[in-house]
């Protein structure tokens, strides 16, 4: 301990002492130490030096009290309660030990799927929290005015236009759990809210059926661009040429308290995928760099050619989908129009199970590098995921509100009759709903109807197709891609299917079993292993995107579209923001109705694009100050780094020969002159804090070790 270095036992009358420049250092570390608030538990010190340190900090002839004694304890119970309770919940959370289990056969790519899986979990049931609060609860206890009326769709139109809504009735049970009518008069559609008027109540359920979905998407907003930007800051700080390096990864990855062999194993083929995914990139770095500017040219041509190729393949899959979603929603007259219901959701799977598949083949066709073929393909995925469901969102405003059309082309399909007076939302949601439903019995069957059939026969039988064929390779992107799917079809329905995500969640916590058995047993990793931090930012991306993508669809419709007259708690209003107008009216005083009227002004746009422009200046100036702190810190630390070893090198040439008298065990008086005890003043070595013997002619200090 250093507090007992003040004896040093065995120093020759003749041998050198400490020197005053090294006395002096040492007083100035040790009223640093004395005098600084940093932490003792950051402090590089064992625990009896830390205790030694504490006794120095304390005033000197002040005694602690008994409650000043208390309160310490009680400060350390307590922290070390939260310590506890920390490791306990981080132990007891949701599939810990599974995604432990996955990161470590298969690298942490594909654990990064299932964790992004867990978070949108969480996010759906945030969402239904708030819901059931904010909409579900008041209802229940304030209770409408009287129970929901049956729908009733026969209209006795003035212009004479009966729309057929003798739609064949199926009275199996299952089949109308599948297309939602079995719920039509149940709380997880539009139509079944009511509400009393709006100055009979202290609470507004329609405000809070308004809101809750903004403020839901606002939140997954937030959410999502938090874990998207997260590991952002680290990019410009390294910079893009800043790799850790191989020899960091060899002598620092192994973890040591690791006891257990299944535990020891799983690590193993961690570090393993690691090095892989390591070199590979590297691999590909070195291959960009050795390309010629003619080689690079063709490059570009070749990258021209394919992707007009895959954008007239993604521009003939939407134009499916949008005649395919036509057709079923303007034959409710045929017979097969049970098997019609399913068609949108049938053509928008086959078109993102082909669509890949084209491709990868286009893709191949050219001899790219394995990454440009993943990162090529992965792009025009994506777009093909997101313009589907755009075009399908589109397609049924154009058959049921006949956006961009007139009235007299959209009575064919029975939803526009007379006025809206047809309950449109129960329809739009119906048709989200088979989506979702249609999505989730697609993965079930495409991994216990395909994947495992598929295990078993490579595995029973031998020969060059089994062979070639082999076990379904885990893609993690493809997977991505459908639980984004999933989810931006269920922010679409929040306004038409309030309980839409308590059903997706169900779904979402299915689906992490599946895909775990799945990964575990039916499948084999990909030979391209991804990094957990580029994956998780281009998982939040498509996130991103896809909850653009419907929240577009409900703000045109709260703000635009007239509401249905028939069901609903806005069938009294032209479009569900009127009851904000109206509450604003009805609930604010005058001084408040004009502030927000200016807030919606474009008097108050200038202002606030003024601001906004200045603040991204600020911003802007901000990350450039940083990036040229951070260059600066670099070279800084490359200069310590090379001082540090010219000090060892002199240290090296101070030192004895191996054939001197002098002894280099710790006990010599030649070695503990030559003990460098500190790197500069305030920055003590581990095992430097010590009381030194005083220098001759030196006072003594002012503090004394204990016994």
């Amino acid at each position: 301990m250093f507090h007992q270095w003040s004896a040093q036992p065995g120093r020759t009358p003749g041998g050198p002492g400490p020197q005053p420049e090294d006395e002096e250092l040492w007083e100035q570390e040790m009223e640093w130490l004395r005098t600084s608030r940093e932490p003792l538990r950051s402090l590089p010190y064992a625990m009896s030096d830390k205790r030694f340190i504490r006794q120095m900090r304390e005033p000197k002839g002040v005694e602690m009290t008994c409650r000043q004694q208390w309160q310490r304890r009680q400060q350390t119970m307590a922290q070390r309660l939260r310590e506890a309770a920390w490791r306990l919940a981080r132990g007891f959370g949701l599939w810990e030990g599974a995604l432990y289990e996955i990161g470590g056969l298969f690298g942490s790519g594909i654990r990064s799927y299932f964790t992004f899986l867990r978070f949108l979990l969480l996010l759906n049931l945030l969402t239904v929290l708030l819901t059931a609060k904010f909409v579900l609860v008041p209802l229940a206890w304030l209770r409408p005015p009287g129970p929901s009326p049956a729908l009733n769709v026969t209209l006795q139109c003035p212009s004479g236009h009966q729309p057929q809504t003798d739609v064949p009735r199926f009275h199996n049970q299952l089949w109308n759990v599948l297309t939602g009518r079995a719920f039509n008069n149940t709380y997880l559609f539009y139509g079944t809210y009511r509400a009393g008027p709006e100055s009979s109540s202290a609470y507004s359920i329609r405000l809070a059926y308004l809101l809750c979905p903004l403020a839901c998407l606002l939140l997954c907003f937030c959410g999502t661009l938090w874990r998207m930007v997260k590991g952002l800051p680290q990019r410009p700080g390294l910079g893009q040429a800043y790799r850790v390096p191989l020899s960091a990864k060899v002598f620092s990855s192994w973890d040591f308290c690791v006891h257990v062999w299944e535990a020891a194993t799983i690590k193993k083929h961690e570090i393993r995928n690691e090095f892989k995914g390591y070199l590979e990139e590297s691999h590909r770095l070195r291959e960009k760099r050795r390309e010629t500017p003619a080689q690079r040219a063709c490059r570009l041509l070749s990258y021209l050619r394919v992707n007009v190729l895959m954008g007239l393949l993604v521009a003939g899959g939407i134009s499916a989908i949008f005649w395919a979603t036509k057709y079923s929603q303007g034959n409710k007259e045929e017979p097969l129009f049970v098997v019609l219901q399913y068609l949108p959701p049938g053509v928008i799977s086959l078109v993102n199970f082909l669509g890949p598949l084209l491709f990868m083949f286009l893709v191949q066709l050219e001899n790219y590098p394995p990454s440009t073929e993943v990162n090529l393909t992965l792009f025009w995925c994506v777009v093909l995921k997101l313009a589907s469901l755009g075009m399908f969102s589109f397609s049924l405003g154009q058959t049921m509100l006949c956006i961009g059309r007139n009235k007299t082309s959209c009575e064919p399909f029975g939803y526009n009759a007379c006025d809206y007076q047809v309950c449109w939302e129960n329809s739009v949601g119906e048709e989200l709903y088979k989506l979702i439903i249609f999505n989730f019995l697609l993965t079930v069957a495409f991994a216990f109807l395909v994947s495992l059939p598929r295990r078993l026969l490579v595995e029973r039988f031998s020969g060059w197709f089994w062979t070639w064929l082999d076990r379904e390779e885990f893609l993690v992107p493809k997977n991505v891609l459908d639980i984004v799917a999933g989810q931006t079809v269920t922010w679409m329905g929040l306004f038409y299917c309030p309980l839409l995500p308590l059903l997706h969640s169900i779904f979402l916590f299915l689906t992490f079993y599946i895909k775990k058995y799945t990964l575990l047993r039916n499948c084999r990793a990909s030979p391209r292993l991804c990094r957990a931090s580029s994956s998780t930012f281009f998982f939040q991306l498509v996130l991103l995107l896809g909850l653009l993508l419907a929240a577009a669809p409900l703000g045109y419709v709260v703000s635009s579209t007239h509401s249905s007259r028939d069901c609903g708690l806005f069938a009294n209003y032209s479009t569900p923001w009127q009851v904000v107008q109206e509450l604003v009216a009805l609930r604010l005083p005058l001084p408040g109705q004009r502030a927000l009227r200016y807030l919606s002004s474009h008097a108050f746009s200038f202002p606030l694009l003024i601001l906004l422009s200045l603040v991204l200046t600020v911003c802007i100036s901000q990350s450039q100050a940083n990036a040229r702190a951070i260059h600066v810190l670099r070279k800084q630390l490359v200069w310590q780094v090379q001082e540090k070893w010219r000090l060892v090198e002199e240290l090296s040439r101070l030192l004895p020969e191996p054939g001197s008298s002098e002894s280099l065990i710790p006990d010599s008086p030649h070695f503990r002159a030559l003990r460098p005890r500190s790197f500069g003043p305030g920055f003590p070595s581990p095992g430097s804090p010590g009381p030194r013997p005083q220098a001759p002619g030196r006072e003594p200090s002012t503090w004394t070790p204990p016994v």
